[in-house]
């Protein structure tokens, strides 16, 4: 999954919320809309969001659809965030040096 379709599912902060609730453990939509004051329809379109970005996955068991966060879902993101962890310290210690020398 690209970075920038996690960044664009997580930038609502219904879904954030949706997925951080299914961190904690499986829940069916109707679990789930009764955890909000939004409709069930809403949540369904929010479930699409996320699992469009592959945070979501689902598991159907008989006329029920259970939701849970996808274990690898934010991978593509933590990998971002490490390539540019890398790059800060870098930056900063260059800018450090920068503004030691106009000092002088």
């Amino acid at each position: 999954m690209v970075e920038s379709d996690i960044f664009r599912a997580l930038a609502d902060p219904t879904r954030r919320a949706v997925f951080e609730r299914l961190a904690q453990r499986e829940m069916t939509v109707s679990e789930l809309t009764s955890g909000f004051t939004i409709s069930q329809p809403a949540i369904s379109q929010h479930l699409s969001a996320l699992k469009n970005a592959g945070l979501v996955a689902e598991r159907r068991e008989g006329r029920n659809v259970y939701y849970r966060s996808h274990s690898h879902g934010l991978d593509a993101l933590a990998k971002w965030v490490k390539r540019y962890r890398v790059f800060w310290p870098e930056r900063v210690e260059k800018l450090k040096r920068v503004l030691k020398d106009m000092d002088k």
